[in-house]
């Protein structure tokens, strides 16, 4: 098959969304020609082959930032990648296009799907249609909501990443067709190996980890107060990801005293990432909400216990007591309890993680791509008819 992923995002761009979509589209070229339509930034290749996908970046307005996109380079998206679409839909004549997010990259995949006449399949990550910390979340919003459900109804098929977000897209916009449910693709990530001394960090502390993009839903102010709790001078918090919170969080920082047990590690390299969790004790993540969260398998991967919060996709495969601790969204005096009974409780915490350990595998991304190309071929015959 010849593949067009279309995705706004994508790494070094971006959150789990476009790690998601690189992981399919790698996987996917291992059997497949798979081009990636996506935007610019700074002094990012025009164009690039990665691990044999095709990355072609169109130029946009605006974006001053790695990890955030402004609402005109969104737009301009759609116009450079309208024109750039075109030029290889002409060239390669795909068989099928796989369009990641409602918005802003849906108007996108349905033009173009409706130019080359070909299926475009659908896939939404949760924040493009339901953002619980943004007013201008689409669900809240008439003209954005009656947006996405335009898009949604154009899709020959939609693929949801968790019943979370399935159900918010059924709730929200009622979409007149069945939705079905593929997790996120997960590739065993391959680094150099890490030393906690080498890294700064003593060989008795306890450190907890967390990865994102630094914004509001991300809610990390409430780890922040949770660590503020805990009177435990071996506890540290490493915070890896940039973003619009960074100062507020930083100035939490100092305000609460915890200079010594935080660290913000910034952007960083996938490999240095790794590195990180590597030698973590726990992951937390206390988001408003979660449509899935990539970072959850990285997590699981190296056999991380989890603290998240009950709202989102990862309850699909986060089980409390059983791999994960869950607590409900802003609830400071749970978290911290939770951070003490994997420090306080060793059953729990081994059996936590090697449950993480054996769980992660079915997300393995070949198993992932395989459901991918069920519907693609599903959907290619049944549009020719």
């Amino acid at each position: 098959m010849k593949i067009l992923i279309i995705n706004y995002e994508f790494p070094p761009l971006g959150g789990g969304g476009g790690v998601a979509s690189y992981d399919l589209a790698v996987e996917l070229a291992k059997r497949h020609h798979v081009d990636v339509l996506t935007s610019n930034f700074e002094d990012l290749p025009q164009f690039e082959n990665v691990q044999g996908v095709n990355v072609y970046r169109c130029p946009v307005l605006f974006r001053r930032s790695r990890d955030a996109a402004s609402f005109i380079s969104m737009k301009s998206y759609l116009f450079s990648g309208f024109k750039k679409g075109v030029q290889l839909i002409r060239k390669n004549r795909y068989d099928v296009i796989n369009t990641h997010f409602a918005l802003p990259s849906g108007p996108l995949g349905w033009i173009l799907g409706k130019f080359c006449r070909v299926p475009n399949i659908l896939s939404i990550h949760g924040g493009d249609i339901y953002d619980p910390s943004k007013i201008m979340s689409p669900h809240r919003n008439f003209i954005f909501r009656a947006a996405v459900k335009f898009i949604l109804n154009r899709a020959q098929k939609i693929v949801a990443q968790s019943v979370n977000t399935k159900e918010n897209a059924e709730k929200y916009y009622n979409p007149n067709k069945e939705i079905d449910i593929i997790p996120l693709p997960f590739h065993i990530p391959v680094f150099t190996k890490a030393n906690r001394i080498k890294l700064g960090f003593k060989a008795t502390d306890f450190i907890l980890i967390t990865v994102g993009r630094l914004v509001k839903r991300k809610a990390i102010d409430v780890q922040l107060k949770a660590l503020s709790i805990l009177q435990n001078k071996r506890i540290k918090l490493v915070i890896v990801g940039d973003g619009p919170e960074m100062n507020y969080l930083a100035n939490k920082v100092k305000k609460l005293d915890l200079s010594e047990k935080v660290i913000f590690a910034g952007y960083i390299p996938e490999n240095e990432k790794f590195r990180y969790l590597s030698i973590a004790d726990l992951y937390v993540m206390t988001s408003l909400h979660e449509g899935f969260g990539i970072v959850f398998m990285e997590a699981m991967n190296f056999g991380l216990p989890i603290v998240a919060t009950n709202h989102g996709g990862q309850t699909d495969f986060l089980i409390n007591g059983e791999n994960a601790l869950l607590i409900d969204v802003g609830d400071v005096s749970e978290c911290a309890n939770s951070i003490q009974k994997f420090i306080k409780n060793k059953k729990l915490y081994n059996k936590c993680s090697q449950n993480n350990r054996k769980k992660v595998k079915i997300f393995y991304a070949n198993h992932i791509a395989a459901q991918y190309e069920e519907i693609f071929r599903m959907e290619i015959v049944r549009f020719v008819k």
